[in-house]
């Protein structure tokens, strides 16, 4: 690739904004690894574990469409990215509480923080770049946002023994720090015309129908979409009898560890094929790999190498769906809607990831592992034939316009 076609795609925002996911994830997935053990410490066992992470989530939730409708209200990013990066920042105060409760608190308020920046992040992310680099950028973004989910848990790893629990939390003040900093003095907001004033429910309403149908086939996926710490769960599971709990922990911690280097590997090839191909189509596969994953997992056992392979190909679809799916949106969506736009999608994937993982969660503990994996695989593959449905269109070219217009945000 020559320096100028480097240049339409890497412009400074989105090193910026790389830069943003990789600090942040490595701050809050070092202090998320040690959480476990450290609430240990305060007799705060599984319950107390799952209700700092359920309150957090759906607060996360809560705020991801009023603020990123807002933002497109006012017409600035960079104010609620700061204060959202900054929550999340206030993370590393775990060192000092000395309750469960305080956990609760301080983790919810961080994760609102991440659920108030991340569809603003997309939203500035896609106007920063010519419409026909849209799948780079967001690659990029997140083979970053993935390579920080990997670093932050390698420290925490490497630290515990070494320093006490209270001091590794200390340690993800930097990265927060960091992110504050990038946010305040890097990032740049995009200027935009304000539009004429709509409540909430108008501008969600007034989206494109393709978009619409989009959020549709997103749902649909969602539902049979279960997190992937259940993989790690069953493959222990059905490799402790021939292999001891130890070796089979080890083994799933592994794989859950290439799921996460593959899915960062393939973020950028990924969005490089989108923008040369059909954003759809390659979304359209993602969805139906975790279809065909589940159903692998079916004939599976405890092959090690059948599984995996299967946590290749579930590191491979993230990577692909991460991308696309965004890459995609902003093919659909005008400048004044972006906001909006990247809200309700990442609602439309908290409440499918919050749906599924309850339904295969209570399928597996009271009826069969197997029934949880064919309601997978039925739910994401049916989500990849309402992709299909979704009439063709061309990307929006006035965002192209207006990015190749500013030649100050370029990074070289």
């Amino acid at each position: 690739m020559s320096k100028e076609q480097k240049s339409s795609w890497l412009t400074r925002n989105v090193i910026a904004i790389g830069m943003l996911s990789l600090f942040s994830d490595m701050g809050h997935e070092l202090t998320t690894a040690v959480l476990p053990l450290f609430l240990a410490t305060f007799g705060g066992g599984a319950l107390a574990l799952g209700t700092i992470e359920g309150v957090s989530d759906g607060a996360s939730s809560l705020v991801k469409l009023w603020m990123s409708y807002y933002s497109d209200r006012i017409g600035k990013r960079k104010p609620i990215l700061a204060v959202g990066y900054l929550a999340t920042a206030l993370m590393g105060s775990f060192a000092f509480v000395t309750a469960w409760w305080q956990f609760l608190a301080i983790r919810t308020v961080g994760w609102m923080g991440r659920g108030a920046r991340g569809p603003v992040r997309d939203a500035l992310l896609s106007e920063s770049v010519p419409a026909d680099v849209y799948g780079r950028a967001f690659g990029f973004e997140g083979a970053m946002d993935t390579l920080g989910a990997i670093i932050g848990p390698a420290i925490a790893l490497a630290l515990v023994g070494i320093l006490s629990l209270r001091h590794i939390f200390l340690i993800a003040f930097l990265p927060g720090a960091i992110t504050v900093y990038i946010a305040i003095f890097v990032l740049r907001d995009r200027p935009r015309v304000l539009q004429v004033y709509r409540t909430l429910l108008q501008s969600v309403t007034s989206l494109p129908k393709s978009f619409r149908r989009l959020v549709g086939a997103v749902g649909i996926f969602g539902l049979g979409n279960f997190a992937h710490t259940l993989l790690v769960l069953h493959t222990v599971s059905i490799l402790t009898p021939s292999r001891g709990s130890v070796a089979a922990q080890r083994i799933g911690l592994s794989l859950y560890l290439l799921h996460n280097v593959l899915y960062a590997a393939v973020s950028y090839p990924v969005g490089v094929l989108g923008d040369r191909l059909n954003k759809q189509s390659i979304l359209g596969v993602g969805y139906a790999l975790f279809g065909i994953l589940c159903l692998g997992f079916l004939v599976a056992g405890a092959s090690l190498l059948l599984l995996t392979f299967l946590f290749v190909l579930a590191g491979i679809y993230i990577g692909i769906v991460d991308a696309m799916e965004r890459a995609f949106t902003a093919d659909l969506i005008p400048l004044s809607q972006r906001g909006t736009a990247y809200g309700l999608l990442a609602t439309a994937n908290s409440v499918g990831d919050l749906c599924s993982s309850v339904v295969v969660g209570f399928l597996w503990s009271h009826v069969s592992t197997a029934a949880g994996f064919l309601y997978g695989a039925v739910l994401t593959l049916l989500g990849a034939g309402a992709l299909v449905t979704i009439p063709r269109c061309a990307p929006l070219k006035l965002e192209s316009a207006q990015a190749r217009s500013e030649p100050s945000d370029s990074a070289d």
